[in-house]
């Protein structure tokens, strides 16, 4: 995809224009990213306490027993949504690598390709999980592998 930006001072507030032969997935959820006005923050919970969580801060989401987490460097919040409103949400660069797991790509330090069948990952805090068979092929697809 090209991206091209020019920079005007008649230009009184900023507009995208996207140019493609035809619609794609790629380009509705470009088309959709672009136009939400909402804040790439979520509400996290640790006991009586909210914190507003940047979605930067998150190496991954996963649910066990009943409740949603989300895991940063330091600390596991719970989540008040179901996980496919959270991969609704999340957008790129997060993407579902089982039923129960979204992890931030922007976290990840290496995918091991050696287990026969599924992928394992390594995030930066250190987390290792594995990608479930039935995600492998898209995983693959989208890490160009």
């Amino acid at each position: 995809m090209q991206v091209e930006l020019k920079i005007s001072a008649d230009c009184r507030e900023p507009k995208a224009v996207i140019y493609a032969p035809r619609m794609t997935a790629e380009i509705a959820a470009l088309m959709k990213r672009l136009s939400e006005d909402q804040p790439r923050m979520i509400a996290a919970f640790e006991e009586d306490t909210v914190t507003m969580l940047a979605f930067e801060e998150i190496y991954h989401v996963y649910a066990s027993e009943g409740k949603v987490y989300a895991e940063t460097k330091d600390k596991t919040y719970v989540l008040r949504l179901r996980l496919y409103e959270l991969e609704e949400r999340l957008g790129s660069p997060f993407v579902r690598i089982s039923n129960s797991e979204i992890i931030n790509l922007n976290r990840v330090r290496n995918f091991d390709l050696s287990f026969a069948g599924t992928i394992c990952v390594s995030l930066t805090n250190g987390t290792v999980t594995y990608v479930s068979r039935r995600y492998v092929k898209k995983i693959r697809q989208q890490l160009g592998l």
